[in-house]
């Protein structure tokens, strides 16, 4: 029974993060739009706008890859699957569910994908280059 009541905290918790991560995906964007409307002062004032833009940018494409793994969890959820290696079948711990709640792996399996070399060329929803932390 203690591992159901761990799932349900995780289905809170990513729920929380979901709708804070759309919030903030949406500010993101709203924001953008807002910054290229505005005529750029100078070529200076221009090239700062732009490298902030970069950086905006990244950090949304971050955000919606740690809201895809989010909504990929929240699925499995509904599935049943949640808490099962995606690899093995096997049951994902509840301490690495606590750390990572959008784990797909066992750390087993995890690090063996790592290990392989395999990590760009994950599933989709999955983070590419490692899993996410927050």
């Amino acid at each position: 029974m203690a591992r159901k009541d761990a799932l349900a905290k995780m289905r809170a918790i990513l729920v929380k993060r979901r709708d804070a991560l759309r919030s903030a995906l949406a500010g993101d964007l709203t924001l953008l739009k807002e910054l290229r409307s505005q005529s750029p002062g100078d070529l200076v004032d221009a090239a700062y706008d732009s490298a902030q833009d970069e950086i905006s940018s990244q950090l949304a494409e971050v955000e919606s890859r740690e809201l895809a793994s989010i909504e990929n969890a929240l699925e499995r959820m509904q599935e049943g699957s949640y808490g099962q290696c995606e690899v093995c079948g096997g049951r994902i711990p509840v301490a690495r569910l606590q750390a990572l709640p959008y784990a797909t792996m066992c750390i087993g399996c995890q690090r063996e994908l790592e290990r392989s070399g395999e990590v760009g060329s994950q599933r989709a929803g999955e983070p590419i280059g490692g899993e996410l932390e927050f």
